[in-house]
């Protein structure tokens, strides 16, 4: 069983940064493929990011590519997620999942074994 725990969330102004955070419980993170999704209300689940076991494959959603940056520090079983020139659109509640069935990134929100509970991302305008 795996546990994760987002944080980071938070209200900024378009053009702003963020950097959310996603611990992870358990001594077998280093071999988890972990991805970041988001929901905004009425909307469906979206994939933001993914990134496999050892950090070398990444994937970005196209709506934040170039934007966002995925990256994981195995010694301390977190996944981050720095969101940069963030806009309106972000607006979301973003989830940190786990895999413990594929070791490279996934899109497929299916693909993800443990989720968390989630973290408000709130963008002004």
């Amino acid at each position: 069983q795996v546990h994760l725990v987002e944080s980071g969330g938070g209200l900024v102004q378009a053009g702003g940064s963020l950097r959310l955070s996603c611990e992870a419980s358990g001594r077998t993170f280093s071999s988890y493929a972990m991805g970041w999704f988001r929901q905004a209300p009425g909307k469906a689940r979206e994939f933001v990011a993914a990134i496999g076991w050892s950090g070398v494959r990444i994937y970005y959603g196209d709506s934040v590519k170039g934007r966002f940056t995925i990256s994981r520090d195995n010694a301390k079983n977190t996944v981050y997620l720095q969101m940069n020139s963030l806009k309106p659109e972000d607006t979301a509640v973003y989830y940190c999942a786990a895999s413990a069935t594929v070791r490279g990134p996934s899109r497929l929100a299916g693909e993800y074994d443990y989720w968390g509970q989630g973290t408000q991302v709130t963008v002004s305008s």
